[in-house]
């Protein structure tokens, strides 16, 4: 069995007379995305800080790589502190620094570089997050959202092997809050630490993480994968979904996961054992280039005009759809065969090409002086009511080909 990287074991924390966190057991794996969950006032932060050491448990212990991290004498401690990096939920900016000095400043309190040394690691930082026309602006100047990537910056400036992110996407729109949630995930794919977030809100909780742990009234309810978290059942749960179903139907125009589950089951239930339904599995793929050709903020926005446009073109045809990835819509067909459903691609695909893609572009706000392309691509697969939902998927996503491309602003 995968060794923990961090584990809490029995612990409680008590402000007062308040027990914020009580008997909490959870394990945060290397290399990681692990989501925690919850409402606002739940323990969520005091947790987070529990592993930086900014609070001591009151009762039981916290483990790195199997060792007591109270038990660590002063080298060992800052041999661990410093593999850690901490997104404050306000962003913690200096508003009398520079954005240059702002990203520069653990590196001058944490490491003996050189000026030159930390200027090419502060710029490649800002360039990876499209900030170098406001290096020599000040907190004050920037948008919420500049912000929160000059805040991401300069928490990864010192290249650190665990990063902590309290309520990272907190007072920003729906399309921002995912371009930020894109942003980290293109950062720890590519540079490959752990990362561990928490939030009460996030729409796109399933697509960003490979584990999620739910704290309520201090208490951990769940710990797992989010395919496991969709079948889990909690008086807690069904209080959260409802929450997020809102912002993920207002951010694509698609169903939730969770209701998407329930009409496919209801609808698939219905239908006779030798009747077919139909998946169809659209992706976009060259959307995964943002910081080289095309922004986050952008990426998010033709994410969700494209979910919008799909849901309005299958649900015409008694289709209904969600969003199963960060860049992959599932429809399903459930009184279509293999060759209706191929006229109804086909169809799509022409009016996609011929008007959709330049209105996608449109609603999306792709600047002209941008030059990018991305493909769509579907697959389909048929289906029985007693096959396998996971398998049909699988076949549909093995069948992909692509049925449109956008280049430079123009369809292709």
């Amino acid at each position: 069995m995968e060794k923990a990287l961090i584990e809490f074991k029995d612990v409680t924390k008590r402000f007062d007379d308040s027990t914020v966190l009580e008997s909490v057991n959870l394990k945060i794996f290397e290399g990681e995305v692990t989501t925690i969950i919850g409402k606002s006032g739940t323990g969520k932060s005091v947790l987070l800080k529990h592993i930086i050491g900014l609070h001591l448990p009151d009762q039981g212990s916290i483990l790195f790589r199997g060792k007591s991290i109270g038990g660590m004498n002063k080298s060992e401690w800052n041999e661990y502190v410093g593999q850690i990096s901490y997104m404050f939920q306000n962003n913690a900016l200096f508003d009398s620094l520079t954005v240059f000095e702002n990203v520069a400043l653990p590196l001058h309190q944490t490491t003996n570089l050189k000026y030159k040394a930390i200027r090419d690691k502060v710029m490649a930082r800002i360039e990876q997050a499209d900030l170098t026309e406001v290096i020599h602006k000040y907190p004050s100047e920037l948008s919420g959202g500049m912000q929160k990537r000059v805040a991401l910056s300069r928490a990864m400036v010192t290249d650190p092997k665990i990063v902590l992110f309290d309520e990272p996407t907190t007072g920003q729109d729906l399309i921002r809050r995912n371009a930020i949630l894109s942003m980290i995930t293109e950062f720890q794919r590519k540079f490959g630490f752990t990362a561990i977030l928490i939030s009460h809100d996030l729409p796109d909780v399933f697509f960003i993480s490979n584990r999620i742990i739910a704290l309520h009234d201090g208490e951990i309810v769940f710990q797992g994968t989010p395919e496991e978290l969709d079948d889990f059942e909690h008086p807690f749960l069904d209080e959260f979904i409802q929450s997020l179903e809102g912002f993920q139907e207002h951010l694509t125009g698609l169903y939730s996961r969770r209701n998407f589950k329930i009409r496919y089951q209801n609808a698939l239930g219905r239908k006779h054992p030798d009747e077919t339904f139909i998946v169809a599995i659209f992706s976009l793929k060259g959307l995964d280039l943002v910081g080289e050709n095309l922004n986050h903020k952008t990426v998010q926005e033709v994410l969700k005009t494209f979910g919008i446009y799909i849901n309005e073109h299958c649900d015409a045809v008694g289709g209904f759809s969600v969003r199963e990835a960060q860049d992959q819509f599932i429809t399903i067909f459930p009184f279509s065969n293999l060759s209706e459903a191929e006229q109804i691609i086909e169809n799509f695909a022409t009016d996609l090409q011929g008007r959709g893609l330049c209105e996608i572009g449109a609603d999306a706000q792709i600047p002209s002086v941008e030059c990018f392309e991305f493909s769509v691509f579907a697959g389909l697969a048929e289906g029985k009511p007693g096959d396998e939902i996971n398998h049909v998927f699988d076949e549909a996503k093995s069948r992909q080909k692509p049925m449109a491309q956008f280049w430079c602003g123009m369809r292709r």
